[in-house]
């Protein structure tokens, strides 16, 4: 499943859904972001047991204001709404896998 384009209006329901969520917050413009989209919707295609989630902060600026996003990309990982586990910068596959899976 391709990685899901979350706002304000779709947020709670995927927050509080059973799934761990791993949460991308980008902008267009960001060139490590850029670099980091093909791993995020690799991991959402290969990973079915979790759900992806990319947040455009320059769209969004409610929900980066909420989770404290001060740089980008920055990623989280939420489990039952809470935050499990976040990372700031762009990171290999591998090592946001292990951050996902905890």
């Amino acid at each position: 499943m391709a990685a899901i384009i979350i706002t304000k209006d779709n947020f709670n329901e995927i927050k509080d859904g059973e799934k761990r969520v791993l949460l991308d917050f980008y902008a267009a413009w960001c060139g490590p972001c850029r670099m980091l989209a093909p791993i995020i919707e690799q991991i959402a295609e290969e990973n079915p047991e979790f759900t992806v989630g990319k947040i455009n902060v320059d769209e969004e600026p409610e929900l980066a204001n909420a989770f404290g996003v001060t740089s980008i990309p920055s990623l989280f990982v939420l489990e039952k709404g809470e935050i499990i586990a976040q990372s700031m910068g762009a990171k290999p596959k591998e090592q946001i896998l292990k951050m996902l899976k905890g």
